[in-house]
C-alpha cells in the first residue's frame, strides 16, 4: 500500500493564497489617521514607520513632528512657534537635536590664522562673515555645512584698526573699530558709508530700521540716523558710569533709553553680551559668570531666571536656539557651553582650546553646527555625525 500523502496547501490546490481583507485603518481619511498618529510620540512614530511604506510615509510626516520638535533643543522652533529652518524635514531635526542634548559631534578646525585675534561672526544662509583684524570676510560653507572655502568671496575694509564687532541685517553689514569709527556696508554692491563716531573704539553696534546704536570706551551710548540726507548725524546720546561692551536694539525700535536691567551688581560685573528672543525676553552675559534671562514685562530690577558658569569664568558670547538651547562662550580655555533652560546646571561642555587658553569670542549655530571663534582658530561642531 502506498503511504498517504499529506494534506495539500491551499497554494498546491489553486495558485496563490488569498489576499487578507483590508484593514479597516485604511478606511479611515488621512486627516484621521494623522489625529491618531499626533498622539504617538517619537519612539512610537519610529517604530510605526517599519511597518509598511504607507505607514512610513505617513509617520514621517512634518504635522506630526513639529509638536515633538517644539520640545526639544535647537529644532529650528521659537518658543512661539516660529519656523526659522522651513525647509529641512523636521523628523530629522527631532534627530539631530538629540546629537546636541548628548553632546554627539565631530569637531574640526577649519581656519587658522597667525597673530591673536578677537574675531566676530555672522552666520547668513550659506556664508559665515567673520572680522579679521581690520576686515570682514565672508567665507562659502561647504555642501555639507562643515568645512569653508579656503579662500573668502568676499572682503569688506574701511576701518583704520580692528574691527571691534559688527552685525548683519537685511544684507547690509554695521561695523564698529578701534579707530572710533562705524562703517556701514552693503553686501550686493559697492555702497558704503564710514563716519566718526566716538572719540575711542566702538567696542559694540547694532543695526535696525534706519537706526544703528553704537557703544564705547569712552563711556557713551549713540544713536544714529541712517535716513536719507541724515546719514551718521547723532540722535541721541547715553552717558553711562563705565564702558559700553554690549548692545543691541529692542524688536520695538523706540530708539529710546527705556530703562536700567538689574540694580545689584557689583563693581566690575560688565555684560558682554545680549540677544533678544522677542520684543520681551533676552538674556545678558558677562564677567560676573552669570547668564541672565529678563523678562522686562514682569521685571527689569531681578532677572526670571540665571545660570552660573560652573568654573568661575567671564562669559564672552551668548546665543539661544529662542527657544529652550543656550550656547556660551567662555574667557578660559575655549570652552563652549549647552544649556537646557529647563535645568539649572550646564547641559555639554566643550573644550576647543589646548594647551594654550583663548577666550571664545564668539560663537554661532545653526540647527546641524555651531561656529566658534578663538584668538587664533575658527573652530566647527557638526552634530550631524551620530
Amino acid at each position: 500500500m502506498g503511504r498517504k500523502g499529506s494534506p495539500r496547501s491551499p497554494q498546491a490546490e489553486g495558485g496563490s493564497r488569498a489576499a487578507s481583507p483590508p484593514s479597516p485603518l485604511w478606511a479611515l481619511p488621512e486627516e484621521l489617521l494623522l489625529l491618531i498618529c499626533s498622539y504617538l510620540d517619537a519612539q512610537a512614530l519610529g517604530r510605526l514607520a517599519q511597518v509598511c511604506r504607507r505607514l512610513r510615509f505617513l509617520s514621517g510626516r512634518d504635522l506630526l513632528w513639529r509638536r515633538i520638535a517644539r520640545g526639544c533643543l535647537n529644532s529650528g522652533f521659537t518658543q512661539l512657534g516660529t519656523d526659522l529652518a522651513a525647509g529641512i524635514p523636521v523628523k530629522e531635526r527631532v534627530k539631530v537635536s538629540q546629537n546636541w542634548r548628548h553632546g554627539r559631534c565631530r569637531r574640526e578646525t577649519v581656519l587658522k590664522w597667525k597673530c591673536n585675534l578677537m574675531p566676530w561672526m555672522e552666520l547668513d544662509g550659506e556664508y559665515l562673515y567673520l572680522s579679521q583684524a581690520e576686515n570682514i570676510q565672508a567665507y562659502h560653507l561647504c555642501a555639507e555645512g562643515t568645512g569653508l572655502q579656503r579662500h573668502p568671496q568676499a572682503i569688506f575694509s574701511g576701518h583704520q584698526e580692528d574691527v571691534c564687532r559688527f552685525v548683519l541685517v537685511n544684507s547690509h553689514i554695521v561695523s564698529g573699530g578701534g579707530d572710533g569709527s562705524i562703517v556701514l556696508h552693503k553686501i550686493h554692491g559697492s555702497y558704503s558709508v564710514k563716519f566718526s563716531a566716538h572719540e575711542q573704539e566702538v567696542n559694540c553696534v547694532d543695526f535696525q530700521g534706519g537706526l544703528i546704536v553704537s557703544g564705547s570706551r569712552d563711556r557713551t551710548a549713540k544713536v544714529w540716523s541712517l535716513s536719507v540726507g541724515r546719514v551718521g548725524q547723532c540722535l541721541h546720546t547715553v552717558q553711562t558710569e563705565d564702558r559700553v561692551w554690549s548692545i543691541a536694539i529692542s524688536p520695538l525700535l523706540s530708539g529710546q533709553l527705556l530703562t536700567c536691567l538689574g540694580t545689584d551688581f557689583h563693581h566690575g560685573a560688565g555684560v558682554l553680551d545680549v540677544f533678544y528672543e522677542t520684543p520681551s525676553l533676552l538674556l545678558s552675559c558677562g564677567y560676573d559668570t552669570y547668564i541672565r534671562y529678563w523678562d522686562i514685562r514682569t521685571s527689569t530690577r531681578k532677572c526670571v531666571q540665571e545660570w552660573e558658569e560652573p568654573h568661575d569664568s567671564a562669559l564672552y558670547c551668548i546665543r539661544s536656539d529662542k527657544n529652550h538651547m543656550i550656547a556660551s562662550g567662555s574667557s578660559y580655555y575655549g570652552v563652549v557651553r549647552l544649556w537646557d533652560k529647563r535645568q539649572t546646571r550646564c547641559l555639554q561642555s566643550f573644550h576647543l582650546s589646548s594647551p594654550t587658553s583663548s577666550p571664545v569670542y564668539c560663537l554661532r549655530f545653526s540647527t546641524t553646527h555651531l561656529y566658534a571663534a578663538l584668538a587664533s582658530a575658527l573652530h566647527v561642531l557638526d552634530f550631524t555625525a551620530s
